[in-house]
């Protein structure tokens, strides 16, 4: 049978279409691209565990069912927290041995038959780049979407998960296993880098939140930081993309104070060039010309800077603390100069809640939007076999963010 030209070219294209998926007018349903993604799913995962203080041992366990309202992500990257760090060292929650990483994203390759859309409702499909934020488990006060009753530590959080025959529970991982009754978004529509900062700057945007309840933080406050590692730093970028401008950071580090200007400090500080407290608040206020800070937030961890920061504040200013995610030890002050005598309003901020992680997908949009380079918080990249010299790199201290980044 003679066949023309044109019929020959449109054979072919359809050939090409069918192979490709990406032919004219070719379109590949949900079903087909599950298919796809489960026919390329290996039938073990690495993991890895933390077996013992400052050791990971990267563990092969056997790829786990994925029931009707769970999820399989395969892993893209996750970024190292302080967090991370203290359990590497010394396992304060008692939880070795146990898979780690909560700041983590990556894509979907198989999901149950139950799951439709996000906890934002968006709709879910293979192949969409999501992160989880906390499991609620069976607390009758937190609702997926009710967004505002209380933090997440009331919850449960991947990464921070005993050990089960699952084992899948951490980010530092190729495959992460979300369980039903987990919060999880999609947030396809953000950078591999953002992604892997969602988590730590959702702990800043509710911290912000927090210090917004005062009253006393506007448009034309003196801020200071206290800290700029990666949370103080992700403060300054947040004050900025609010509008906050006359910002001064205080650390010891030059490299974290030349990129707290490049997110939008207006003055640095170093604290090892001043000796005593006295003429350190002196350099604060020779920061802001002559005045103290309205507003300071304190995000080292370390009791001795707790103590100094209500010096940096005038009367009637504000005070937000977030720097001890763990027990670092007791501070001392003096209630009545400290607090009373200057009717400083203190706030206390710990982990966010569910609207303050969505309202972070937001934040991260408007960052970039004016310019700030929040993907170069991050520093060092790992490979997940490399991930004990990762944890070294945190404690040491030798750059901002350190993440791993999966090949």
């Amino acid at each position: 049978m003679a066949v023309n030209e044109q019929e020959v070219e449109q054979i072919v294209k359809q050939i090409l279409g069918q192979l490709s998926g990406s032919g004219a007018g070719a379109a590949v349903s949900p079903a087909a691209g599950k298919s796809q993604a489960g026919a390329g799913i290996p039938s073990t995962a690495h993991v890895a565990m933390l077996t013992e203080l400052e050791k990971f041992e990267v563990k092969e366990f056997p790829m786990p069912q994925v029931g009707d309202d769970d999820i399989l992500v395969k892993v893209e990257g996750c970024g190292v927290c302080g967090t991370d760090a203290h359990e590497f060292k010394r396992d304060p929650f008692s939880l070795i041995p146990v898979a780690l990483g909560h700041e983590g994203t990556g894509e979907i390759v198989k999901m149950g038959k139950n799951v439709k859309k996000d906890s934002a409702g968006k709709d879910l499909h293979i192949g969409d780049k999501v992160v989880t934020c906390m499991i609620f488990k069976d607390d009758p006060e937190i609702t997926m979407y009710d967004l505002n009753k209380q933090n997440v530590g009331a919850a449960d959080v991947y990464g921070l998960l005993p050990d089960d025959d699952v084992h899948l529970n951490g980010w530092f991982s190729d495959y992460i296993l979300i369980r039903g009754g987990s919060t999880v978004f999609n947030v396809s529509d953000l950078d591999l880098d953002s992604r892997i900062l969602i988590e730590p700057c959702a702990v800043l945007v509710h911290a912000v939140e927090r210090a917004k309840t005062t009253g006393i933080l506007r448009f034309n406050s003196r801020v200071v930081v206290q800290g700029c590692g990666p949370i103080g730093l992700i403060c300054i970028a947040v004050l900025r993309t609010l509008g906050i401008e006359n910002i001064t950071a205080v650390d010891g580090n030059d490299m974290r104070l030349d990129f707290a200007k490049r997110l939008g400090a207006s003055h640095t500080v170093s604290f090892k060039e001043f000796q005593g407290i006295e003429a350190l608040t002196g350099a604060v206020k020779a920061s802001f010309d002559g005045h103290l800070a309205d507003f300071a937030f304190q995000c080292t961890g370390n009791p001795a800077a707790h103590a100094n920061i209500y010096k940096f504040i005038r009367n009637g200013g504000g005070l937000c603390e977030l720097g001890f995610f763990v027990n670092g030890g007791d501070a001392t002050i003096n209630p009545h100069f400290d607090l009373c005598s200057k009717e400083i309003t203190l706030v206390g901020s710990w982990v966010y809640t569910l609207r303050d992680y969505a309202t972070t997908f937001d934040f991260l949009k408007r960052a970039k939007g004016i310019g700030l380079p929040l993907s170069d918080l991050i520093t060092h990249r790992y490979p997940l076999e490399q991930i004990n010299e990762a944890l070294k790199t945190n404690l040491a201290m030798t750059g901002l963010k350190i993440a791993i980044v999966n090949k």
